[in-house]
């Protein structure tokens, strides 16, 4: 059987590279290779590097008006066609169409804001500063930008910074996790679709040596990543060293503090839907409920109740989760609840005997729900990235809020309660970055900015909203004077009004 090559996509078309070695690409659901894809060289990255290059004047010199009317015909055309991009992540990540489809959504907003360039990338002027003298400051693209991208959002990520990049001037090396390939390519035709020039949006796929030569590449100014928190200090102190611009975005184990007044229904059902969704492969999703006295016992049977109607199957058929992208990922997360049993921790609902609706091959795993977790065991300080969700017990709000700011990661955490001044409070005390009130997941839109504090974000600079557009420009001021015939000739002092 011919198995299909995905191929870089540089200068618009299909690149081969130098490069002869591949790596396998996984239906998950099926637990088969279904496609081979490219694996860069240095040499491979350097050629989709100076094709970027040669694009960048063009599309930095072009009117914001003719940019700004490829991100619209963009827009248009994935709204139109995003079934199939849905499609292509559900035969290779392994979430349900609806998720594929969701993750799309949360894409397309960033286009969205990224349409309104015009007034994003406006300056300021300030007339008259001193006499005869005006100031004022423009905004100018950064050049040739890097973006790596992680395997559990393949459109999602990936949009959080190449439509604010491109609407800013900039072109762009997307380099996508090779265990899901496709939706980059995808994307890649849709932008040659929408008008963009060619070589200011490039696909380049691999592995570390790819990774390193776009961190290391002279040309390349900046570099976006989002993964796990090691690899993320890894790219930032890699790619600052090489003097670039970077924002790293790492990983998470977000919390979910229940107080005793909270709505468990709301709280049942939050919990499953943020702990679950996307097999609880989200930097997002919410790995620990923290239950405060003496609401645990009931939570707990809420949550257990509510996973009983959690099907599990291929995401192409009517299920509500996937398998995990990866054998060895599954096993691996597989493992925590082992080590669950073995740190002395209730293991409520155990996933790893889940009956799918597919094939027996697939890389599968149930909802899991382990309850009175010791905060000292591996499955509440690591980030697990599956469908393992820990209930941990506190006696007060005080001693809640305590535990979640004394952990390395600060991504993102909520609170349930139906007491404003509690969730007030809560706002204020808590150490990190996206909190949510009665809302599990505090994904925020894309006006706003993205990004975590602690070990969750490497770098000052957070993705999408202005923010992005910061990081994706730099700032150029002018202080001018037009002298007129009746000036005063030569004057050696420094000007005074």
């Amino acid at each position: 059987m011919t198995t299909t090559v995905v191929n870089h996509v540089v200068a618009g078309s299909d690149y081969v590279g130098e490069s002869e070695r591949t790596a396998p690409v996984f239906d998950p659901a099926l637990g088969v290779a279904t496609k081979e894809v490219r694996l860069a060289s240095t040499a491979d990255m350097d050629a989709a590097v100076k094709a970027a290059e040669a694009a960048l004047p063009g599309w930095a010199g072009m009117s914001m008006t003719k940019r700004n009317q490829v991100l619209f015909r963009f827009r248009e055309l994935l709204e139109a066609k995003k079934g199939e991009l849905a499609e292509i992540i559900t035969s290779e990540h392994g979430k349900v169409l609806s998720d594929a489809l969701g993750e799309i959504t949360r894409g397309q907003e960033v286009v969205e804001f990224a349409c309104g360039l015009p007034h994003l990338l406006k300056g300021e002027f300030s007339l008259n500063a001193s006499t005869g003298v005006d100031v004022y400051s423009l905004k100018q693209p950064l050049g040739v930008v890097g973006i790596i991208s992680p395997f559990n959002f393949p459109a999602m990520v990936p949009m959080w910074f190449f439509p604010v990049a491109i609407a800013a001037g900039n072109t762009v090396i997307l380099k996508p996790s090779e265990k899901d390939p496709s939706a980059a390519n995808w994307m890649a035709a849709l932008w040659k679709e929408a008008g963009l020039p060619d070589g200011v949006f490039n696909v380049v796929h691999g592995d570390k040596e790819a990774v390193d030569a776009l961190l290391e590449h002279p040309t390349v100014q900046s570099i976006s990543f989002v993964g796990s928190t090691p690899i993320a200090r890894y790219v930032y102190e890699t790619g600052a060293r090489a003097g670039k611009r970077v924002q790293a975005l790492g990983g998470a184990k977000n919390h979910m503090l229940v107080l005793p007044d909270a709505d468990l229904d709301l709280v049942a059902d939050s919990a499953v839907n943020a702990g679950f969704g996307s097999a609880g492969e989200r930097c997002m999703a919410i790995s620990v409920v923290v239950a405060v006295d003496p609401v645990g016992d009931e939570l707990v049977q809420a949550i257990s109740s509510k996973m009983s109607e959690i099907r599990v199957g291929d995401g192409r058929r009517s299920c509500d989760m996937g398998p995990l992208v990866t054998e060895a990922h599954r096993d691996k997360v597989a493992s925590y609840i082992d080590i669950a049993e073995q740190d002395g921790a209730s293991v409520v609902v155990d996933g790893r005997g889940v009956s799918p609706d597919g094939e027996a091959g697939g890389f599968w795993l149930g909802p899991t729900l382990v309850d009175k977790v010791p905060t000292s065991s591996k499955v509440y300080t690591e980030e697990i990235f599956g469908p393992v969700l820990s209930v941990v017990r506190v006696p007060s709000y005080d001693e809640g809020v305590e535990l979640i700011n004394s952990g390395a990661f600060g991504n993102g955490t909520a609170i349930f309660t139906n007491d404003g001044g509690a969730a007030r409070k809560f706002v204020t005390d808590i150490e990190v970055g996206m909190v949510g009130v009665n809302v599990p997941i505090p994904v925020p839109m894309a006006y706003f900015s993205f990004g975590g504090w602690k070990h969750s974000l490497f770098g000052d600079s957070r993705a999408h909203g202005e923010e992005g557009f910061r990081f994706f420009t730099r700032q150029k001021v002018v202080t001018s004077r037009w002298l007129d015939p009746s000036h005063g000739g030569l004057n050696l002092g420094f000007p005074q009004n």
